[in-house]
């Protein structure tokens, strides 16, 4: 036992180790759009016309775009230039563009190499707030992106609208030193921010008499029941891919201990969850489980398959994951095998019934992903601007979130209702699917996103009823805004954060698997001195001090 345990714990931190290195038609006839957010929409923008830009534009130039081919398209497209979005995109703005994709999740490998190489393209889709080395104005200053002050202030006024009528989302785009470096993705509604949270077999919960369970008593013992009474073989399944429990890096189950797996607020102060002692005791919460077979045995190598697996046979009956990916995506293959089989969105553990969880997840509304920047040797500044505003006019907002109107979607007493070519595709496709070969709205990049859009999206009652449940958090009071480091910050906060996930990484697996007494978490306090975990709380207090004086 003890050797399948250490040979599980190697594989585990060798994989968590790589995943820390890595980290249809149109109309080419002329629209006058105007030079603002979107006009009245659920999304909650609005929209005053100032100077209108036409599109599409004339230009006689093909610009070219680098970025990921949208990971929902795999296996369905193999280019973006094979992708209706991405083709209409070009008539509706008038740009012709040249796509440039790196493999599926090798982004940051292989722009680091295109960097290197000094051959950039126009522009580039990539996170450069959360996922570049030394961040935004490390990539200005490097001579890599260009900042987009003035590029805004002249070309992109709809962006700059957007900004200016709301000054809350202007804070998190721009830089310490008020550089904006790119277009980015909006959540345009708070209720697109949260989408995750734990998930159960409501079926099973009715079958044992057993309520949906709020403390981890109660978690403790419906795990127990769908082991013992449902043979539930992995009653507990998650993904560890990148990292060990990877969605419960959100908040789930260890925010009922006071703590997460990261850095959060608590009183104004920053803590690092890991080195606190309510880790400790969701560690030995966890070990017990484990022990008692209550979580997948195979818990520390399992992928999305394995939890696919898992899910569509009936051997979990719990989980974190999205309302969308994961409800939406098993609840037709266990109503498949089980009719009466029914997924529900569970309220995010605590210790005490009535408690309010003081976590969970929720995206700020500049989200992560989907921004794209102009480099800074780019010839075609102007026309990317304009090309990439786009996404930020009426039109634009429209075209990103629901497509073409008679195609993917139809005006309905003025509500874009997709059609069933998205919803129903004859194709067989799944929505997430279709919906990204006509639309962005469902994924990310450079414009607003619309709340109309995930009402269409989440087509089942127990899906928004998730979003709902999930919701119900303290994760506001705790969670860190999008602060930034400086350039030197990010480099040297780099490597600590390096040696500190694997360091913590490594004690979480090895107590859950029973390779080390729980009581040997407090030698990992002492290590988490070594590996300066002090130095990073204070990078991180800079951070947000320069964060609220923005």
């Amino acid at each position: 036992m003890k050797k399948n345990r250490k040979k599980m714990f190697t594989m585990l931190v060798a994989t968590s180790l790589m995943g820390s290195l890595t980290v249809a038609c149109t109309s080419n006839t002329p629209t006058a759009v105007d030079t603002a957010s979107p006009k009245a929409t659920t999304g909650g923008t609005t929209a005053p016309n100032t100077t209108a830009v036409t599109y599409p534009l004339k230009s006689d130039k093909t610009l070219t775009y680098w970025g990921e081919l949208p990971g929902n398209l795999t296996g369905v497209k193999a280019a973006h230039a094979d992708v209706p979005f991405f083709q209409d995109w070009q008539k509706k703005t008038g740009v012709p563009l040249k796509f440039l994709a790196p493999p599926t999740n090798q982004g940051a490998q292989a722009l680091n190499v295109m960097l290197a190489s000094g051959d950039l393209p126009d522009m580039i889709e990539f996170d450069w707030q959360g996922a570049f080395p030394g961040g935004p104005e490390k990539a200005i200053k490097d001579g890599y992106i260009l900042k987009l002050n003035d590029t805004i202030d002249k070309f992109a006024p709809n962006l700059k609208k957007y900004l200016k009528e709301h000054p809350d989302v202007d804070k998190q785009v721009k830089t310490d030193n008020g550089s904006y470096y790119s277009f980015p993705f909006i959540r345009g509604d708070d209720y697109l921010r949260v989408y995750q949270g734990p998930i159960i077999r409501k079926d099973w919960l009715d079958d044992l008499g057993l309520p949906v369970p709020q403390t981890i008593d109660e978690w403790y013992t419906t795990l127990k029941a769908f082991k013992e009474k449902k043979g539930a073989t992995a009653a507990f399944s998650v993904v560890s891919v990148p990292r060990p429990f990877n969605e419960l890096g959100n908040g789930a189950f260890a925010g009922a201990f006071g703590v997460t797996r990261d850095f959060y607020i608590d009183n104004g102060t920053i803590k690092f969850g890991p080195a606190e002692k309510g880790y400790k005791d969701f560690l030995a919460t966890f070990h017990k489980w484990y022990e008692e077979g209550l979580i997948d045995k195979n818990f520390a190598t399992a992928d999305g398959k394995a939890l696919d697996a898992n899910m569509a046979s009936g051997a979990t009956g719990v989980t974190v994951q999205n309302a969308g990916g994961g409800i939406g995506k098993w609840q037709p293959l266990i109503t498949a095998k089980d009719p009466k089989g029914v997924l529900i969105g569970a309220p995010y553990p605590v210790l005490k019934k009535g408690d309010i969880a003081m976590y969970g997840q929720k995206d700020p509304a500049n989200s992560p992903g989907g921004m794209v920047a102009i480099t800074a040797s780019s010839k075609n500044i102007e026309t990317a601007a304009k090309l990439l505003d786009y996404g930020y006019s009426e039109e634009g907002h429209n075209y990103f979130n629901f497509g073409t109107e008679g195609v993917s979607y139809k005006m309905e007493n003025g509500y874009p209702k997709y059609t069933d070519l998205v919803m129903k595709n004859p194709d067989k496709l799944a929505p997430a699917q279709a919906l990204s070969l006509y639309v962005r709205g469902n994924y990310n990049g450079p414009f607003v996103q619309d709340k109309r859009y995930i009402e269409q999206y989440l087509a089942l009652q127990t899906q928004r009823d998730a979003v709902s449940t999930w919701q119900k958090t303290d994760v506001d009071k705790h969670k860190l805004p999008p602060i930034t480091a400086t350039p030197e910050e990010s480099t040297e906060l780099a490597k600590i954060m390096t040696d500190l996930n694997t360091l913590v990484d490594e004690m979480t697996l090895k107590i859950i698997l029973g390779t080390e007494p729980v009581d040997s978490f407090d030698k990992y306090l002492e290590k988490f001195k070594s590996v300066k975990l002090s130095r990073a709380i204070e990078i991180k207090k800079a951070s947000l001090d320069r964060f609220n004086k923005r």
